[in-house]
């Protein structure tokens, strides 16, 4: 049997970008850690660490299209990014259309109560979760 595929998940973001580790024999992810950005430039090592300690055999990268399914503004940002995550890690990086998945990760904190800080559980980094689980059920293991 083969070693099940494990993937990050980012959900790109000009200050944050959440993170997301999930596996293709569950098809299920869940949140990991959100990174600071300055103007969407990430901490490259703390990347470089998360990579080091998961090993992920590929990348996600959320695609912010507008609701109409054109590119946004922010298209063309997590395109950058997830070019620089390929030629820094040489792993294969997919994008995935991430519509909705912020504001369905902050309904799904209100569902379970925390209306608290996104310290309990942040916001970006479910998303990332979300929209991994996205990908995944688009392409489910064979």
């Amino acid at each position: 049997m083969s070693t099940p595929r494990l993937l990050l998940g980012f959900d790109y973001g000009t200050k944050q970008i959440g993170v997301a580790v999930g596996q293709m024999i569950t098809g299920q992810a869940r949140e990991l850690c959100v990174l600071k950005a300055q103007n969407g430039t990430p901490d490259w090592q703390q990347i470089e660490a998360l990579m080091r300690e998961w090993q992920p055999d590929a990348l996600v990268v959320g695609l912010p299209l507008n609701m109409d399914g054109t590119p946004s503004d922010m298209s063309a940002r997590a395109e950058k990014f997830a070019r620089r995550l390929h030629g820094r890690f040489n792993l294969p990086v997919h994008t995935h259309d991430e519509r909705l998945t912020t504001f369905e990760a902050k309904g799904e904190r209100l569902r379970q109560g925390q209306h608290g800080g996104y310290r309990d559980r942040p916001v970006d980094a479910l998303a990332a979760a979300l929209l991994l689980e996205g990908w995944l059920s688009d392409h489910p293991a064979a």
